[in-house]
This record gives structure tokens, sequence and C-alpha cells, in this order.
């Protein structure tokens, strides 16, 4: 029970990124895939999970070895143009992803709860909003961590229903590609929403974060050898500090696939099995998947996207906030106050209430989530071929660049990436 204990509290934005990548956006991109293309998108799960580990590894290393997030290191080490381009890209789908996943949500309790969208989309943003600001970053990174185990909804929905598990494990052992737009558009979702860019920026920042709370337990005299992001720092204390980082971001990745694949397959043996490839809402989805699966499946799924958008929500408003106030040089971080770092809550705030004008003009969910992750899809090249240079910059990492192997693997999701992307355009 210690060591099981002792590894909990091991886990921390490594598990919360995992949590965070499976966040209504995600669900509905995974369920439309399984509606679409039935068990034959298995596959995909288990491809990306070596992307996804290697990328927000690098990621976690550069915020952990520089004690900067990743805009901080583009101010001081790239241009101005790449720094302002990478922000305004990073910034405008995040927002458009919170829009997306407010709706999503209030799609979810309004099945629940009978009342008008806007008002659950205000009330809903204003709760999430109203715990980051009041609540100190150790408590935000504990709740997070606890609102993940939600997710698992997903797994127990499935049993459920009882799927065909031979069928499933010979699907995702073995792909199962075809050449056309809407498979091609699928793919480049599938693969934008589960390897977003808002994720690179909050595993950098949060890596910051992290080191910040162990100092301040040191000078309290709750942990007696921890020392601030400088030079000063051992060899061995640093490379047991990027140990335990791989160790967090591994079983969060880990975690993230399999909720994903739970959600395909609770999605193609309901939805795809009976013909109801095609849905445009949420209320849609749900209304299906109860007489298919039950009342009490159809409730996990609810519940999931729900626990799913209060988790992501402060991952993707905080991700914008990190950005944009690294770049004009404000104070950031959710270990501050309100207000020490005022400037970087109210941009937290701003991005949330923008995201609520999705619902508010009643825009369908379904589709928005789903071309979201495709608008990642395209923008996700840009900003992993800059991790990939961050994380073997000398400037940056000293001697803690990034390994071959780690490379080697980087080089391939990039070009994997671009080709769907060139290919979907040409199609």
């Amino acid at each position: 029970m210690d060591k099981l204990k002792s590894f909990w509290r091991s886990l921390g934005p490594g598990l919360v990124v995992g949590a965070a990548d499976d966040d209504p956006a995600g669900i509905a991109i995974y369920a439309i895939a399984g509606a679409k293309f039935g068990l034959s998108i298995l596959w995909t799960v288990l491809a990306t999970l070596p992307f996804m580990i290697i990328i927000q590894r690098m990621a976690g290393r550069i915020g952990l070895v520089s004690g900067k997030g990743l805009a901080g290191n583009m101010k001081k080490h790239y241009p101005v143009w790449m720094l302002l381009f990478i922000t305004v890209l990073i910034s405008v789908a995040t927002v458009i992803n919170i829009g997306a996943d407010i709706s999503a949500m209030s799609a979810a309790v309004k099945l629940l709860v009978p009342l008008p969208s806007v008002i659950i989309s205000i009330l809903l943003s204003l709760i999430v909003i109203g715990l980051i600001i009041i609540l100190p970053y150790r408590v935000i990174a504990k709740y997070l961590k606890w609102i993940a185990i939600v997710l698992f909804s997903y797994v127990l929905a499935v049993f459920f229903i009882s799927p065909d598990w031979r069928n499933v494990m010979l699907n995702v052992l073995i792909p199962h590609i075809t050449f056309s737009k809407e498979y091609l558009a699928m793919i480049v979702a599938i693969f934008g929403t589960t390897i977003s860019p808002y994720l690179f920026f909050w595993q950098a920042s949060e890596a910051v974060e992290e080191e910040r709370l162990h100092y301040h337990d040191h000078i309290h005299g709750m942990i007696p050898d921890i020392k601030p992001h400088t030079a000063s720092r051992s060899s061995v204390r640093m490379k047991n500090e990027i140990g335990t980082m791989y160790t967090d971001v591994r079983m969060g990745m880990i975690f993230s696939n399999l909720i994903t694949f739970f959600i395909m397959i609770l999605a193609a043996s309901t939805l795809f099995s009976h013909g109801f490839s095609e849905v445009s809402s949420i209320e849609e989805m749900a209304t299906i998947l109860q007489p298919l699966a039950g009342h009490y499946t159809n409730l996990l799924f609810l519940i999931g996207i729900i626990a799913s958008g209060i988790l992501a929500i402060p991952v993707l408003a905080g991700s914008a906030a990190y950005a944009i106030a690294e770049t004009i040089g404000w104070k950031v971080g959710l270990d501050y106050t309100f207000g020490k770092a005022r400037q970087f809550y109210l941009i937290l705030v701003l991005a949330t209430l923008l995201g609520i004008a999705i619902p508010v003009f009643g825009l369908q969910p379904i589709n928005i989530l789903y071309y979201t992750g495709i608008i990642f899809g395209v923008v996700s090249p840009f900003i992993i071929a800059l991790v990939i240079h961050m994380a073997n910059n000398p400037k940056i990492m000293g001697q803690y660049t990034s390994r071959l192997l780690s490379n080697i693997i980087a080089y391939i999701l990039l070009i994997i990436m671009t080709a769907c992307i060139i290919a979907m355009i040409v199609l």
C-alpha cells in the first residue's frame, strides 16, 4: 500500500496531460472514428503511443532543464516572428478547442439536467475559472489527478456491452489503411487531438511549476535537499528528476491511450455495428447509444464527457496563458496568487470566456470537435519541429540534449503528420 501511495504521489503533469488529452474533443473524435470505421481504426491507439511519449518527454525535459516554458525559451533563443507565429497558432486553436469542449459538456449536462445550453455553458465556465483562481497549484494538481480517474467510466461502459475481444486485438495489431480523403482526414484528426500542441506547452510549463513547488517545500523545511533552477543542481539530481518525469509521462500517455482504446471500442460495437456511422450532435449520439448499450453505459458516456471537460479546460486555458504571458514577459504560474500574476490569470479567464462564444452561437459541438482535431493536426508539425529543435539546442539543454533514438522517433512523427496533411489536401 505504501508503494502504491508513493507511486500515486510521483505522478503529476504527465498523468494530467494524458487525461486532458482525452478531453471532450478527443472523446468525440474517437467516438466518430469508431462509428465511421469500426474496430479497423483501433491500430492508431498503438501507433500513436511511442510518439506521444517521446514528444511529451522532450517538452517536459525542456522545462525541467531550462526552468522556462516553451514560449519563454522561444523568446530567449529564437526570432521574434517565430515566437509570435507559434503563440498566435496555439492561442487561436486552444480557444476554439475550449469552446468545443464547453459545447460538448453543456450538451451532456443538458441530457441530465434540463437547463438551457447557454446557462449551462456559462455556469461550467465560471466554476472552472473560479477554482483555478481561488485554489493554489498544489490543490489544483491533486484535484486534476483525481478527476482523471473518472475517465475509467469508459472502461466500465465497454464491459457492459461485451465486445468480441479476439477481433478487437486483431484490429489493434494489424493496421487497416484506406487511402481516401475521409479516412486520411480522420487520421489527421486522431493524430492532431492525440498529440495536441497545447499539451507540449502545458508539459514544459508544469515541469517548471513542479520544480518551484519542490523548492518552496525545501525553503519551508519539508524537503531538505531540493535546489531551484540553477546551474548548482548536481548532475545526479537532474538525472533523477528527469527519470521521475519520464515515468510520469509514460504512465500518463499509456493511461490516455487506454481510455481512447475503450472509447473507440464503445462506438464501434454500438454505433458502427448498427449502421449509425453519421452523428451530428452529442444528444444524437447519446439517444442512439442508450437503446443499443443500455442506460448505464449511456450515463457513463455522459459522465466521462463532463469530467474530461472539467479537467481539460484548465489545461487548455493554462497553455494559452503560459504562451501569451511568457511571450509578453509577464509573471506566469498557477503557484502564484491572482494578485501576484494578475495578467497571467486574466489571459486564462479571457481564453475561457472567448470559448463560450461557440455554444452561445449555437454551433454543433460534434462538427466543431472534429474540425478542431484537424486544425490541431495541421498546426502540430510546426510545434513538433520546434520542440525537436529546442530539445537538441545546447544553448537551452546543455548536456541534456535528446538522444538519437528519441530524435528518430520524433522525426518519424513529424514526417507522418506532414505526409498525411499533404495527402489529405491533394485528395
